[in-house]
């Protein structure tokens, strides 16, 4: 008879080694010599962890793991892999919240150490019995339906990790932080300082307007005030505005010495340039005056004052780059209020120059001041002033660089130094500020042949400034702060390959912007007449009437023109600039040819009226085209329908406010005139009636961008 089995052997007859001690002889036991037991021969030769054998399967896991479904490869031919599998490094970025189930990255193909039968670790979840009951607790209930689902994924295929104790709280911050708070104070000192700057910008055009008038003389200096700033924005300003902040920002990131030496090879490199084209442009100026108007040169006296208006306007063009240059190392930095807050002192400089003019010889309407009676004194006075503004305005400057530790010194080792990659990458940006300025060259000769031949104040290009000038301004104050807060941001994402942070920043700048934009543009549609006939009244009631006329004309394109602005902060911070390029020349080809049919086809007192509607109607169809190449770049997404949703129910709550915001303004301009009083009473009553319209509107529609802001304003009032 066999001897009873004894659990402490932990062997057979077959000689199989006891888990807990060394090989014992067959046939030797603790009792003696004991014949082999059939029933416990090789009992533990197929014991997985006496063979360490990675195909074999663990019977307590059998039942969590389909062995049918995942067959092991058969006995023997395992082949260890040489080099260890290692999970991927976690996503820098959290999961798209719209997708629930993301790609997973690429897997090496066949078994591993870490999964033997060749399973994917994105796809396969361990679990093992002892998780299961040890650390079910562990499983608390998240406040997002789906958020277990990322964190699953964030998860999958790595080991467990034991849990860590949870650290003491942190102290609260004082006042709100991260990225979003950052990019809201960013765009708040931004956007005071622009909405100061436009103000005072304003009040230069109220200044100009009653010193010169609507007539030749205003548009004489008009037109050579205007061109130093289009022969820079031709040379170097459209490169500067858009293609050296992203190089600013990766010399910052990537240089040593965070990109001092290249903002210093920068400025000294554009310092360099825009002497030599002032210089120029200078010798120049009978033959640009006219290149800008034919009708203003082919007239002695029109002319002889805008070449003298010209030649002390143009040395601007070097202090426009330098500010520029400045402001952009500032931005980059992370310093954005300077470049907004210094214009504001041009503007001070220009109203007391203009202020002194119209002491000594009195306003316009005063003077009846036209080309052939201005006193070269007063020519003096006003060229002299012009250029002390930029002046002032560039120096300004100087002490928010000195703030942020740096120190300009003149470089000129501008070799081998990565500038002739920024300057490949201007000449695409110069190319579209060409075509732009194209657009407004044409507009130019025909605004100002139109009013000359309409013989009436207001119909001419003075009017057409001044009535974009005040279209522009929400544009400047809203959508361009935001985007120079975000463009930085845009550009690292852009640098760091990811488009989805590209696609949400744009969303955001475009969303957020709309909020105001979209109300303001039917505001200028319903009130744009008592507007102008308030804030243009010392030019005459008849010039101020046609400047509201032609800013109602120019009203709901500030839709287009400001989503274009956003749209084009995409390709830039890719480092495209050949996109923009054929975008705008698509834009002011349209521009240049609406404009021409208006001009032929209209009357010369409505010819102005509708060159502002044609601005409009060419930046629609720009927004298209650049809309699907920016979309196309991205793969194929740019939150279009959220986007597209937001503007068109602001867009629904700003109709029927603008409706009745603009009859009451019209019926109040009927019963009391368009003098001062009128004006002022149309203004608010309409204004107020519409604006409040408008947000209860949007209320009842729950847009949620209205909703944020309100509640942000009240939050601001409640502390």
């Amino acid at each position: 008879m066999n001897a009873p089995y004894d659990g402490d052997r932990g062997q057979g007859a077959g000689g199989a080694a006891s888990p807990g001690g060394p090989p014992v002889p067959p046939g030797a036991g603790r009792y003696g010599s004991v014949p082999p037991d059939p029933y416990l021969q090789h009992a533990y030769d197929d014991d997985p962890y006496r063979a360490q054998d990675l195909t074999a399967q663990d019977p307590v896991d059998e039942a969590l793991y389909d062995r049918a479904a995942h067959p092991p490869p058969p006995p023997g031919t395992y082949q260890e892999p040489a080099p260890l599998y290692q999970q991927p490094p976690p996503a820098p970025h959290a999961p798209d919240p719209r997708i629930w189930a993301q790609t997973p990255p690429p897997e090496p193909a066949g078994p591993s150490r870490h999964l033997p039968y060749g399973d994917r670790p994105a796809t396969t979840q361990f679990v093992g019995v002892d998780d299961l009951v040890t650390r079910a607790s562990d499983d608390r209930q998240e406040p997002d339906a789906f958020a277990h689902l990322f964190r699953d994924q964030e998860g999958s295929g790595k080991p467990p990790v034991p849990p860590q104790p949870e650290p003491a709280p942190a102290p609260a911050p004082a006042k709100g932080g991260g990225k979003v708070s950052g990019l809201l104070k960013s765009s708040a000192v931004m956007a005071a300082g622009t909405l100061v700057s436009r103000l005072t910008g304003f009040v230069r055009s109220l200044v100009i307007t009653a010193a010169l008038g609507a007539a030749m003389l205003g548009d004489s200096f008009t037109i050579a005030y205007t061109l130093p700033t289009m022969i820079y924005i031709l040379t170097v300003g459209g490169g500067l505005n858009s293609v050296f902040v992203p190089q600013l920002v990766r010399a910052m990131k990537d240089d040593k010495d965070g990109g001092e030496a290249f903002a210093n090879r920068l400025l000294t490199l554009v310092m360099v340039a825009l002497a030599a084209i002032v210089a120029i442009a200078v010798f120049a100026a009978p033959a640009l005056i006219h290149m800008l108007s034919p009708t203003i040169a082919n007239d002695v006296a029109a002319n002889s004052v805008a070449v003298t208006f010209a030649r002390y306007c143009l040395p601007t063009i070097f202090f426009m780059g330098v500010h520029v240059v400045m402001g952009q190392i500032l931005n980059a930095r992370g310093k954005f209020g300077a470049m907004m807050w210094t214009p504001v002192l041009n503007n001070i400089v220009m109203i007391i120059t203009f202020g002194l003019f119209i002491w000594v010889y009195g306003t316009s309407a005063e003077s009846q001041m036209g080309v052939d009676t201005i006193p070269p004194e007063g020519v003096r006075l006003l060229g002299m002033g012009t250029l002390l503004g930029l002046v002032v305005q560039s120096l300004a400057m100087i002490p928010y660089l000195r703030e942020t530790g740096f120190r300009f010194r003149p470089r000129f080792d501008w070799k081998g130094q990565g500038l002739g990659k920024t300057i490949k990458l201007a000449k695409w940006t110069v190319l579209f500020v060409l075509a732009n300025q194209a657009g407004v060259l044409v507009v130019t000769q025909l605004s100002t042949a139109a009013g000359a031949a309409s013989g009436q104040d207001g119909t001419g290009f003075l009017a057409y400034s001044n009535a974009q000038l005040i279209w522009g301004m929400p544009q400047a104050i809203i959508t361009v702060s935001v985007m120079a807060a975000l463009l930085p941001r845009i550009s690292r994402a852009a640098h760091d390959n990811d488009p989805g942070a590209v696609r949400d920043d744009i969303s955001q700048g475009l969303r957020n912007s709309a909020v105001a934009i979209v109300p303001v543009a039917f505001t200028f549609l319903a009130l744009g007449l008592p507007m102008c006939t308030l804030l243009y009244a010392s030019s005459g009631t008849e010039a101020a009437r046609s400047m509201g006329f032609i800013l109602m004309a120019f009203a709901l394109g500030l839709i287009p023109y400001s989503v274009q602005y956003v749209v084009l902060r995409g390709f830039y911070a890719y480092e495209d600039t050949r996109t923009p390029f054929y975008n705008t020349v698509i834009v002011a080809a349209v521009n240049a040819a609406a404009s021409a049919l208006c001009y032929v086809v209209l009357p010369a007192r409505w010819a102005v009226v509708g060159m502002a509607f044609s601005y409009g109607l060419a930046y629609a169809v720009g927004v298209g085209v650049a809309w699907h190449r920016l979309r196309n770049r991205l793969g194929g997404d740019l939150d279009g329908a959220h986007i597209v949703r937001t503007y068109a129910r602001l867009c629904m709550a700003a109709l029927p406010a603008a409706l009745v915001g603009g009859a009451v303004g019209f019926g109040i301009l009927e019963l009391v005139g368009t003098g001062a009083l009128g004006s002022l009473a149309a203004l608010i009553c309409g204004g107020l009636l519409l604006l409040g319209i408008f947000f209860v509107a949007a209320k009842k529609m729950r847009i949620e961008e209205v909703n944020g802001l309100v509640g942000m304003v009240r939050g601001r009032l409640g502390r």
